[in-house]
């Protein structure tokens, strides 16, 4: 077995030959072509909804029918979409859209919906599509108030949902009656990630308008769970709006708990690092990921981020979801700031400890794409439980080895680290792994993340074709050939997935990524300078 970082002239050598092969061979790929297949897959995907299920709020292309989340309709998919068709300088369907926004939609609907998504989804589509307007004036023929319009009527009614007593928000709103309710399968409690990921949303609106109750709502929150106290920046997944609480000690970065983390270092980068509590509780949420999260597999030695269901001080669960994807870019981005990597090594507050972010993002970034390398079809199961010795899940990261074993390129190694339960072999489309290949492509400049996000594209393209021009569908299992279909098409495979790999295949000067921040639905907003005094302290 090799030891890492291995030392000799030969294997430098062999190092800067391997590197300048990857990239002749990538210099030779006709990379405008590949955005235009992404592109292409997003329009058949817009061509099958628009025929079969226009202004509803889901799509079924399996059956080429559409249905509502209301009796009036949210505009879901045609919302979500608005900044990506931007991007693709899709200005047909764009005004479509903007006519059906402008004609049809109100909030103003006897109905319930959930605070989190309703902001990331909802919100943030209009403020996306309001920053891309005066951003990219091509696609628009003028400065357009509709979707600001829009955006202040949608946020003035999920304001009710930080009417508790501490401040967190109730899990859901009604918006008519602009009332916050709170979550019934949970006893009452708030997902910790779904209350911790509306503060870019509604920073960004109080810097359109002037009007500082969003982002005061928005900051009381990370006030409240901060004052917590909880060991090592990691914080469980339930909380409850009348008490600000925790109600259970499970910590993850999967379901519950992913954006939290993802959003304290898009804080500090929105407002220009203005707010250098949120850098200081990213950095120590990051060390606490490294310390208790982070273990290796038995095979291969991958890196993976596992799960503390019973809290710190209990064992490990080996289980990685594929939302935890977010972090090889999330780390990429609070290192350099979303700066090249030769600039950002260049600046003088460049540290050893950024050096071994970048490592481990790089790490992490293999075991993501391993997820999709592993299966039949090329996709990824929405959960991948990973083979880890005994050794390496004890409860306290002291009695845990501390493994220096270079991790393995072999896919047939890798294949007997992950398992794939059937529960868990769906693959939604969903946009993790893809987002952080353009980040780590954008930092890094390493043409492997484009390519791994082009099989990746390819696969689903290949995979999840539901015939007869009606799109692309979700699949039931990843490890069948050809896989089951299921009858749905979420939205974040348009807001997401697509803008992702678009972008990944973009010029690196279109939406630099030092300039803006991605919402955790895939929405630009540019970086700014707050308006009036904002931060906390503890």
């Amino acid at each position: 077995m090799q030891k890492v970082n291995s030392a000799g002239p030969g294997n430098e050598v062999r190092a800067r030959r391997t590197a300048a092969a990857k990239m002749y061979s990538a210099s030779l790929v006709d990379w405008d072509a590949r955005r235009d297949e992404v592109k292409e897959a997003f329009v058949t995907s817009w061509q099958g909804y628009s025929r079969y299920a226009w202004g509803q709020d889901r799509y079924h292309p399996v059956s080429g029918k559409g249905s509502q989340m209301s009796p009036s309709g949210l505009g879901w998919i045609i919302v979500d979409s608005l900044d990506t068709m931007m991007v693709m300088n899709l200005t047909e369907q764009l005004a479509e859209s903007r006519k059906w926004l402008h004609r049809s939609l109100s909030y103003d609907q006897d109905q319930d919906v959930n605070t989190f998504e309703t902001t990331i989804r909802m919100l943030g589509g209009l403020l996306g599509a309001h920053y891309l307007a005066s951003r990219l004036p091509d696609v628009s023929s003028r400065r357009d108030s509709v979707y600001l319009s829009k955006a202040i009527d949608l946020a003035d009614r999920l304001l009710s949902a930080y009417e508790s007593r501490s401040g967190i928000p109730y899990a859901s709103i009604h918006l008519g009656k602009k009332v916050g309710l709170p979550s019934h399968p949970d006893g009452g409690s708030s997902s910790m990630a779904e209350a911790a990921t509306v503060q870019l949303e509604m920073k960004y609106l109080s810097q359109l308008t002037g009007d500082e109750r969003y982002w005061r709502r928005a900051e009381r929150v990370m006030q409240v769970l901060d004052g917590n106290g909880m060991e090592a920046g990691l914080l469980p997944i339930f909380v409850h709006p009348e008490t600000g609480r925790f109600t259970t000690q499970e910590i993850r970065l999967g379901s519950r708990g992913d954006s939290y983390y993802e959003y304290l270092i898009k804080q500090y980068l929105q407002t220009s690092g203005r707010e250098p509590i949120y850098l200081d509780m990213w950095n120590e949420a990051l060390e606490g990921i490294q310390t208790h999260l982070i273990t290796t597999t038995r095979a291969s030695a991958l890196k993976i981020v596992a799960e503390l269901p019973q809290g710190i001080g209990g064992p490990l669960s080996p289980k990685m979801d594929h939302l935890v994807c977010f972090l090889p870019g999330a780390i990429a981005l609070g290192a350099t700031g979303g700066h090249p990597l030769t600039l950002a090594r260049a600046q003088t507050d460049w540290t050893p400890a950024k050096e071994s972010q970048i490592q481990l993002a790089r790490d992490l970034m293999k075991t993501c794409w391993g997820m999709y390398a592993v299966t039949l079809t090329g996709l990824a199961p929405e959960i991948a439980w990973l083979d880890a010795a005994e050794e390496d899940l004890r409860p306290r990261p002291g009695d845990r080895r501390s493994s220096q074993r270079r991790t393995s390129d072999s896919l047939a190694r890798w294949k007997e680290d992950f398992v794939i339960k059937p529960l868990d072999a769906h693959n939604l489309q969903r946009p993790e792994t893809v987002e952080s290949l353009f980040v780590m492509w954008r930092v890094t400049g390493d043409p492997l993340y484009r390519e791994w996000g082009w099989k990746i594209f390819r696969g689903f393209v290949e995979r999840t074709n539901a015939g007869l021009d009606r799109g692309f569908a979700s699949v039931g299992d990843v490890n069948a050939v050809p896989p089951p279909l299921r009858d749905n098409m979420e939205s974040f495979w348009l807001a997401e997935t697509l803008k992702y790999l678009y972008l990944l295949f973009s010029p690196d000067d279109f939406i630099p990524l030092h300039e803006v921040v991605f919402n955790t639905e895939a929405h630009i907003f540019p970086r700014f300078e707050s308006k009036w005094e904002t931060g906390w302290k503890r």
